[in-house]
């Protein structure tokens, strides 16, 4: 496979002519931001390139243009023979000229690009999509069955490379016009992207001359221009050049991209012929001359379409007709991944370098998720959705901090903007209703139904009824038929679990969520009452309002008592029914506020685990076919309609036709918040509470969000595995706030030194802070110290369980221990001190003027430590209990620990289950400490301890004649043996 064209579109085609315009050699002083853009899907980017010309002010200049390694070098270079052909030497440098140029502006990447995921140039990364060659009569007979196999067995006959596509036909004849196709997603501007790309660099060495035209920017203007006055007004380098076109052998391509923008008519009564460059014609009659070879009949064309538009050029006046059919080869689609994923910036998170092979490792579990053919296969048969799944990938595992702009709805409504930006359905339809309002409508309502119904796939009669249901004149009939030819596959594929091949799902589950966040937030779905209520609103308002008037004039005529009655009768009709309609809002957030804390759903992974399994798959034996699946879940869904409701999601999607009113807005936020915030003191279960942290970062509400966040005193997200990207989401949702937090849980977290320098705001105002059983060593232990040396640390409590502390952390936070001033409760259980660990914080230990309690236990301590950390404690104003429990502690050392408790009342220390001849009255707690943390522990080791405790109780009970205590040696020993009982048959 030759090199090939990346999967995302990426500039607007509308907006290549007014650039040029801009470029060295314009007649006219324009400026521009330094706008950095890249492939991305679709038709991507005609917003920005507007924006850009419209409101920038930094001006482009040579020293915006960049190249990457001899490129310039490369530049084509025409031979001596075409050489002659030109007037002059000015006329061969314009065109270099006109190549930097297009270099210059092709090379650029979008914001999006470098928002969501790695740089990189149009060659870094760059895997041709199969071109299939088709013909009129393919087109236009009915397609077989939507299903997988059938895409695979299209896709692998007559395929065709970019090269090859101007090669002689079958019969022998030169191809002068060549029509591309493909719905949307396919990358069919990113391959001409590729293909000027490639022509500014000599390797398209078949054209000396390259002029791409935008069909949108084209639709535009209907003012008569020649064509030779066009190509100046566009390309301002090539003013030396276009006096001999039509007059030389010089060989043209010229690009028209977007053909389903035009209307065009090849009737002769509709378009008169031109056969002179000079002459000015409207520029859709330029169009319709250049393509019957009325006009330069020796330039060859290339347009670039949708599979609804290709009917409007006649078959006589097509020399080939080639399907652009995406990635249906999976090995395309790992190299597309294993290139994507591999860039440098993915190898490198908050300033370090993660791990070397976290890039790797990623690409093997998706490799591993394709081969299975699973329905990301079918999904990333279209490039656009390769473009997604990367960015959501490097969302999840490469994000250095989440600012607010950065969110999960962020990266789909940006993923859709990019695809559908200034595109309308059908541009022969009077109601010129945008592809993304009708997708809200229609696929918005498929979507909403399924998450009601809480199912994922959809059969036909599914479609028809959401549909065809209200499907009344001939304009909905054809927007319908628009749409399945041109839009249908992007956003539905046949299912490929077997039993289900002929019903549908959403390509990308997620994206089912969001289209029904969509089609709930936009207030499409409406009752009977509203929707009647809305419509007799406005029919009363406008009637009251004639009437009114009226009556208002009768009245200073007539002195009727009656008619001011009736003119205040007639103001109440609109009120009241815009009433009825205003309770859309109120629905909207109780929907939100209802699916975001479903009972059902609280035992589930948070979202965004969801979101990576539903990616990479699951690692682990394959289900059974006959295997009853798991519920559906659509955790996803209020909180894709908590981020649509942001400012800058309204904003994208404004410029999508798909209009949410500030006012709309502020008053569903209003209606929801009392709700979200009752339910939130509910106490949530971890997962549950991430994904509603998560919700309020979507949201984007400070101040919602600090009103939410003051309520929760306590935060227990224990066992949720929590990633920078959580981090980063718990960092900024808690910064909206200073309140102090009473408890944070965070054991069991897979934390971090890099999750803990993410989190150390937030873990600053923590009172009781739980790290345990996080694999936290020496490096954590110093940002541990850092946050306890703190001047504004507030924690009182920590507890550093299970990890890896080591003699190297217990220097940390002996020096931590030696100047903080709120640490009441250190638990340092189970945590590999070892004597030397032990010694470390004894001697810092009297710089301590607080400390309550601490935990040495299960930390192989020997007699001596352990008398050392005791003598300390006894002198110590304010430490009365230490555990000791676990450690390699002797007879001896026992009975001199006891003796040095008995020489001071108030310290206590916790060795054993005995104190003397009676049971410590802190047996329970040991006990209890140990069942915990058993599943953490050696249980050898712990068997070996039980043991040595049981003998001990017997001991002791032997040495008392009291007859209660008797009884409670008793009680203990049971327990204990107990316990042994259930650890030798592995039950405990």
């Amino acid at each position: 496979m030759s090199r090939a064209v990346q999967c995302q579109s990426c500039l607007p085609w509308g907006s290549w002519m007014q650039l040029h315009r801009s470029l060295p050699g314009s007649r006219e002083t324009r400026s521009l931001y330094h706008l950095c853009a890249a492939s991305v899907p679709g038709n991507a980017g005609s917003y920005f390139s507007r924006k850009i010309l419209r409101t920038s002010s930094i001006s482009f200049n040579r020293g915006c243009v960049h190249y990457h390694g001899g490129n310039q070098e490369r530049s084509v270079r025409p031979s001596t023979s075409r050489l002659s052909h030109l007037r002059n030497v000015a006329s061969s440098d314009a065109i270099k000229k006109h190549q930097k140029s297009l270099s210059a502006w092709f090379s650029h990447q979008p914001n999006e690009e470098r928002q969501f995921g790695p740089s990189f140039s149009v060659d870094a990364v760059h895997v041709d999509p199969v071109i299939r060659e088709s013909s009129l009569e393919e087109i236009l007979k009915p397609s077989p069955g939507l299903t997988i196999q059938n895409q695979l067995q299209q896709s692998c006959r007559q395929v065709i490379s970019l090269q090859n596509l101007f090669d002689v036909d079958c019969c022998g004849r030169q191809v002068k016009n060549v029509v591309l196709y493909g719905t949307v997603g396919t990358g069919k501007s990113t391959l001409i992207k590729k293909m000027v790309v490639d022509w500014c660099h000599g390797r398209l060495p078949r054209f000396e001359l390259l002029i791409p035209f935008s069909c949108e920017d084209l639709s535009h203007s209907h003012a008569p221009i020649s064509l030779r006055r066009l190509i100046t007004k566009k390309y301002q380098h090539l003013r030396d050049v276009v006096p001999i076109l039509g007059t030389s052998n010089l060989n043209v391509l010229f690009i028209l991209n977007g053909l389903e923008r035009l209307n065009l008519d090849f009737r002769l009564a509709g378009t008169e012929l031109c056969c002179d460059p000079s002459e000015p014609v409207p520029p859709s009659a330029i169009v319709v001359n250049l393509l019957r070879k009325y006009l330069l009949p020796e330039a060859s064309i290339i347009v670039t379409t949708r599979p609804s538009a290709v009917r409007r050029i006649p078959g006589k006046y097509v020399g080939r007709y080639a399907e652009i059919c995406g990635f249906s080869d999976t090995n395309l689609q790992k190299l597309y991944f294993q290139m994507r994923l591999s860039q440098p910036s993915c190898s490198v998170r908050d300033g370090v370098g993660s791990s070397s092979g976290e890039p790797e490792n990623l690409v093997e579990m998706l490799s591993r998720n394709l081969e299975r053919h699973n329905q990301i296969t079918a999904a990333c048969f279209l490039p656009s959705y390769c473009w997604l799944v990367c960015t959501t990938l490097h969302f999840l595992y490469f994000t250095k901090m989440v600012p607010p702009s950065q969110t999960l709805t962020g990266i789909y409504t940006s993923f859709l903007r990019l695809n559908f930006s200034g595109e309308v359905l059908d541009s022969t339809d009077p109601t010129n209703i945008s592809m993304m309002k009708y997708v809200a409508k229609t696929v918005g309502k498929l979507a909403y139904e399924g998450v009601m119904s809480r199912k994922t796939c959809f059969s036909e009669d599914d479609l028809q009824r959401c549909f065809e249901v209200e499907m009344k004149t001939e304009s909905e009939l054809n927007l319908l038929e628009v749409f399945r030819s041109d839009v249908f596959r992007f956003f539905l594929s046949p299912c490929v679990q077997s039993g289900k091949e002929h019903t549908f799902v959403f390509t990308i589950p997620a994206m089912q969520e969001y289209l029904a966040a969509l089609y709930v937030v936009l207030g499409e779905k409406k009752t009977l009452a509203q929707r009647v209520g809305k419509e007799l609103s406005e029919v009363a308002g406008k009637v009251s309002e004639d009437v009114a008037v009226v009556v208002n004039i009768i009245s200073k005529v007539l002195p009727l008592r009656f008619l001011p009655v009736i003119f205040n009768l007639l103001k109440i009709f609109p009120r009241y029914f815009s009433r009825l309609s205003g309770k859309d809002q109120d629905t909207i957030a109780h929907t939100m506020a209802e699916e975001l804390f479903k009972e059902e759903d609280y035992y589930n992974d948070d979202v965004l685990d969801q979101i990576n399994s539903s990616i990479l798959g699951v690692e682990g034996p394959m289900r059974h076919p006959d295997e009853a699946p798991d519920d559906e879940v659509f955790e996803l869904f209020p909180i894709f309609m908590g981020g649509i409701l942001s400012r800058r999601n309204r904003a994208i999607l404004e410029q999508l036709g798909c209009s949410i009113k500030n006012l709309a807005a502020f008053e569903i936020a209003k209606a929801m918040k009392k709700t979200v915030i009752r339910n939130s003191r509910k106490g949530l279960p971890p997962s549950e509470l991430m994904d509603y942290l998560f919700f309020l970062h979507e949201f984007q509400n400070e101040r919602f969000t600090a009103e939410a966040i003051r309520s929760l005193r306590t935060v227990n997200l224990s066992s949720v595995k929590m990633t920078p990207l959580k981090c980063s989401v718990l960092a900024s949702v808690m910064g909206t706030t200073s309140h102090e937090v009473e408890e944070l849980n965070l054991s069991s977290c897979n934390l971090d030194t890099s999750s803990l320098r993410i989190l150390f705001s937030v873990l600053l105002r923590c009172k009781t802070l739980h790290l345990q059983l996080n694999s936290l060593g020496s490096d954590a232990c110093k940002e541990i110290r850092d946050l306890l040396l703190h001047d504004k640390c507030m924690v009182s409590g920590l507890r550093l369980t299970n990890n890896p502390v080591g003699e190297q952390g217990a220097q940390y936070l002996a020096e931590a221990l030696a100047g903080n001033r709120s640490l009441t409760r250190l638990s340092l259980l189970h945590t590999a001190l070892g004597d030397r660990g032990a010694e470390v914080l004894a001697q810092h230990l009297a710089k301590n003027q607080h400390l309550q309690e601490l935990n040495l236990g299960y930390n192989s301590l020997t007699d001596a430590a352990a008398l050392q950390v005791v003598e300390v404690a006894k002198k110590h104003a304010t430490l009365d209990k230490v555990h000791l429990y676990f450690n390699d502690i002797s007879e001896d050392g026992k009975r001199a620990l006891d003796s040095l408790r008995m020489d001071r009342d108030g310290v206590r220390v916790l060795v054993f289950l005995t104190a003397g001849t009676d049971v410590s009255d802190y047996w329970s707690n040991i006990l209890n400490v140990v069942q915990k943390n058993l599943p953490f522990w050696d249980r050898e080791r712990v068997r070996q301890h039980l043991s040595l405790i049981l003998q001990d109780l017997e001991s002791s009970r032997r040495q008392t004649a009291n007859p209660w205590r008797k009884a409670k040696f008793l009680r203990v020993e049971s327990e204990v043996k107990k316990m042994l009982g259930k650890l030798q048959h592995g039950t405990l």
